[in-house]
């Protein structure tokens, strides 16, 4: 049984923390604004435009106390991540979850945080949040509905999302518990005691700024290692920003994972508005879904 988090009633915190790459502090602004107008208090943690002049927050031990603080801490009811690019792979092995376990609440993000969401769903079957940070609400982009879907879904409305059809969808009906998140990551877990098992469940996946050969590699390394075999259903996110080679690759990535996934008979929905762009909808890791896909549309509904 997967544990859920309690959603947020007006009053509650929500901390920010940056437990990978650095945020300036001016680019959370915005975002600590709006989940004050959602009627959240906001915990800002030191990490948020932290003094470290290297790529990270913090260093390993400021961001790994930081983001232990706030696990702990009963007077935060959701962690929200400033940022992904890289780093909780370097912590994540140090966290102590038990009073997280006992009193969980939502850890928001994606990219890099796929880590955590992996994790702490291999471990202690406690649903997660992969969802838009705070660079998401700058430029007025709060307003959007990727956005605004955070705030439904941590005031506890059901999940239900439509998108267009696309030739390379594949039809069908699944119900399983949703996981994934960011590729590369889900590929470097591999192994480790946060890799996920995915049999009987709806994968989906999501990546940015890959050549397509690397895509490709990582790909295979989840069907050569079962993680495609099994699966209840399958949900590809944007995969954005992607680079050829100079000799070209000679398929798109839409190309690549279609034929990746050929002799599978379970339902493939392309082009899911999740992932590293202003298209990304909130999705609860761990949390059971229907997935339908038709000739017309897909259709990704929270069960409950």
């Amino acid at each position: 049984m997967i544990k859920i988090p309690p959603y947020l009633k007006k009053g509650d915190t929500i901390g920010i923390t940056c437990p990978a790459g650095y945020m300036a502090a001016e680019k959370v602004q915005t975002c600590i604004d709006t989940l004050q107008r959602w009627g959240y208090k906001v915990n800002v943690g030191k990490t948020v435009g932290g003094s470290s002049a290297t790529y990270f927050s913090g260093t390993d031990e400021e961001r790994l106390t930081e983001l232990q603080q706030m696990l702990d801490d009963e007077r935060i009811s959701a962690i929200l991540c400033g940022r992904g690019g890289y780093g909780v792979g370097r912590i994540v092995e140090q966290i102590d979850f038990k009073k997280f376990r006992k009193r969980p609440k939502w850890i928001i993000g994606f990219s890099d945080i796929t880590i955590l969401h992996a994790h702490i769903h291999a471990n202690y079957r406690i649903a997660t949040l992969h969802a838009p940070m705070a660079a998401a609400f700058n430029e007025e982009e709060f307003k959007n509905e990727y956005v605004q879907s955070l705030k439904n879904t941590l005031a506890g409305k059901k999940i239900k999302y439509t998108c267009p059809a696309n030739t390379l969808n594949r039809t069908g009906n699944a119900t399983g518990q949703l996981i994934g998140g960011n590729l590369s990551l889900l590929a470097h877990i591999t192994g480790t005691s946060s890799d996920i098992t995915t049999k009987g469940k709806i994968l989906f996946i999501e990546e940015v700024g890959e050549y397509l050969y690397s895509a490709d590699r990582m790909l295979y390394q989840l069907k050569r290692n079962g993680k495609l075999d099994r699966l209840a259903g399958l949900i590809i996110g944007g995969f954005t920003n992607m680079k050829d080679t100079e000799r070209p690759f000679g398929k798109t990535i839409s190309e690549i994972i279609d034929d990746l996934v050929k002799n599978y008979n379970y339902p493939v929905c392309m082009d899911f508005p999740v992932g590293h762009s202003r298209e990304n909808y909130a999705l609860k890791t761990g949390v059971n879904y229907h997935l339908k896909v038709t000739p017309r549309k897909a259709v990704l509904e929270e069960i409950r």
